[in-house]
């Protein structure tokens, strides 16, 4: 659900352009429950590989907290999707995003490298990625429509928030019109995380979830 950031940063660089997780043979990781949602779990190994798929990924990772809220919203989203039977990623569209997170990190040595570094493995990274194009394609599905951007709200991005950026960063302005689209996609993400949150906010608060307490430290 970094869409909107994954944007703003893919925008900035266009104008441009114009801790490890630590696994030890002698100790033995216990699971454990660290929520129930319905009548569904959560153990604290999803909560490990989501922190080290982000850490992969980004460089680094959340606290087990937003970690685990994160994965708390994720059932939450495909719980009503499955419902509502929406389909689920093609394989082409999973592979491709594979291919680019690959090309990201280096060339596919490199990859491996990231794999056992971070305790994952290419099956679970799999996984995790389908989901995650899962749930950020039905929330666009689910709110896109209702969003609506004018062209006064882009005008005012591009006066209040871009023009301001770009000069911290000493780099010279484009005009608007080259950016109308790109501007406008942002917006729109923006808009549907808005709309996200809030549905997100009142859907929890009618299911039954129990996070459980950590437990004492030895």
């Amino acid at each position: 659900m970094r869409r909107t950031t994954i944007l703003c940063v893919a925008l900035m660089a266009a104008i441009a352009a114009a801790s490890p997780v630590v696994h030890s043979q002698t100790v033995r990781v216990v699971d454990r429950i660290v929520a129930r949602i319905e009548d569904d779990i959560i153990l604290q190994s999803q909560v490990r590989e989501l922190g080290a798929f982000q850490q992969m990924i980004e460089g680094r990772a959340e606290s087990d907290d937003r970690l685990l809220a994160e994965l708390i919203e994720q059932w939450v989203v495909e719980n009503e999707a499955t419902a509502s039977h929406f389909p689920e990623p093609a394989r082409s569209e999973v592979d491709r995003e594979l291919s680019r997170l690959e090309a990201q990190i280096g060339d596919p040595d490199a990859y491996a490298a990231k794999l056992r570094e971070q305790g994952l493995s290419a099956a679970q990274v799999r996984e995790m990625l389908t989901r995650q194009i899962y749930v950020e394609r039905y929330l666009d599905y689910k709110f896109r429509p209702s969003v609506r951007i004018e062209s006064v709200d882009i005008k005012a991005y591009y006066e209040n928030e871009l023009l301001p950026e770009l000069a911290k960063k000493h780099q010279p302005a484009p005009q608007m019109s080259g950016l109308e689209e790109q501007i406008r996609e942002l917006l729109t993400q923006r808009a549907i995380s808005d709309l996200a949150a809030s549905w997100l906010d009142e859907t929890k608060s009618r299911l039954k979830i129990e996070v459980k307490p950590k437990p004492d430290a030895q």
